[in-house]
């Protein structure tokens, strides 16, 4: 490698005449110049290659190399700084409306306010009061049940309606309007001999709620041996006997009601026609 100049390495020596600047160039043709040494600078088009011993210029700087560095850290900040500043500001708001959300506290029944209004007066509460028990219905009975009538058990037979007159052609009765003949069993239940008479003892009830007294003198004339007139039966034993009402023309009767009479507790028995 070429050394720079040095003044004074070109001094001669002592007996010796000074060479020429231009005798340490080696001579070259006018227009050229000589071939750089191996290890200068490469020469490039429109350069000169400084002259033997003159100091090496300094290396060319890129003007180019810092803008570009510039872009470069701006597209890596956009891209990836970006999206990292949008992820820590998302994170921020999450945290914060965590933060808020968590620093309210939930509000309970049993931290609200009070309420100001006068609590309602207490009602009453009504009397109790139990519900008497429905009377219990008396059980119905029909033609051919036996019912139970004060000292009497009396069964109704049958029921027949629109007679005139009852008796015989000598001796009769003849209805004011009809005679309704009922056959009944009376058979004495208790354990004394009882005294059964119809007339007053057996009644009769229409659809509109009229009652009806047993004829007594048709009862004498329509039994044969007078059954139903002052009959005295002993415990155990029964008599039958026709009972006759006279009733207007076409009326037709409802019930027949046994009397269980004044001197007893026992209900009054009802048969349904």
């Amino acid at each position: 490698m070429t050394t720079p100049y040095d003044p004074a390495q070109n001094q001669p020596l002592a007996g010796q005449q000074p060479m020429p600047p231009t005798a340490q160039f080696p001579q070259v043709p006018a227009g050229q110049f000589p071939p750089p040494a191996p290890g200068q600078f490469p020469q490039q088009p429109g350069q000169f290659p400084p002259p033997p011993g003159a100091p090496a210029p300094a290396a060319r700087k890129r003007p180019w190399l810092i803008p570009t560095l510039i872009g470069v850290g701006a597209f890596v900040v956009l891209c990836c700084g970006g999206s990292m500043v949008i992820g820590l500001v998302s994170g921020d708001d999450k945290k914060t409306g965590v933060s808020a959300s968590s620093d309210i506290p939930a509000a309970s029944p049993s931290t609200s306010a009070p309420s100001t209004s006068a609590p309602a007066p207490a009602k009453p509460e009504p009397a109790k009061t139990t519900a008497a028990p429905a009377p219990a219905k008396p059980k119905t009975f029909g033609v051919g049940d036996k019912v139970r009538g004060g000292d009497f058990e009396f069964t109704v037979n049958g029921v027949k309606c629109g007679i005139s007159q009852v008796g015989s052609q000598f001796l009769n009765t003849k209805a004011q309007g009809t005679f309704c003949k009922v056959n009944v069993t009376v058979k004495n239940v208790t354990k004394s001999a009882h005294t059964f008479h119809a007339d007053g003892t057996l009644t009769a009830q229409d659809a509109t709620g009229r009652e009806y007294e047993a004829d007594g003198e048709a009862g004498i004339y329509g039994n044969t041996d007078g059954q139903g007139f002052l009959d005295e039966i002993n415990p155990g034993n029964s008599v039958k006997a026709n009972v006759y009402f006279d009733v207007p023309k076409g009326t037709k009767l409802k019930t027949i009601t046994f009397d269980a009479g004044l001197f007893t507790f026992a209900e009054d028995a009802v048969v349904t026609l």
